[in-house]
């Protein structure tokens, strides 16, 4: 099996612009999920962008996919804002920051990867 994928690759749709808008974004996965920490918080454009509209496309090496993305509650979800943490210093050396998870889109029922 091949090591894990650096970067994910996520596009959202401009909130003032309307228009497809890519960023290439450290990543972690935990139970079928993706979790990408953002570094500004609720500043960064990429997390405005998927407050306005959730539905967003990611592709992770060569994997694309649709997807769910919301901003993990930090204050209700500590253990998975942990969690996530965790993961992204042990993979990057790096883990502060706002948590965001990206659910995939479910292919006709199928569970997602």
């Amino acid at each position: 099996m091949s090591p894990e994928a650096k970067y994910l690759y996520l596009t959202t749709i401009g909130r003032r612009s309307g228009l497809a808008r890519q960023i290439e974004i450290w990543f972690t996965r935990h139970q079928s999920r993706y979790y990408l920490v953002a570094e500004h918080g609720l500043r960064a454009h990429w997390v405005r962008n998927l407050l306005a509209d959730p539905a967003v496309r990611a592709c992770v090496g060569r994997r694309s996919f649709r997807g769910r993305a919301r901003v993990v509650d930090a204050r209700s979800e500590r253990a998975l804002v942990a969690t996530i943490r965790a993961q992204s210093e042990a993979k990057y050396g790096w883990g502060a920051g706002l948590v965001v998870e990206i659910s995939p889109a479910g292919r006709r029922g199928a569970p997602p990867p």
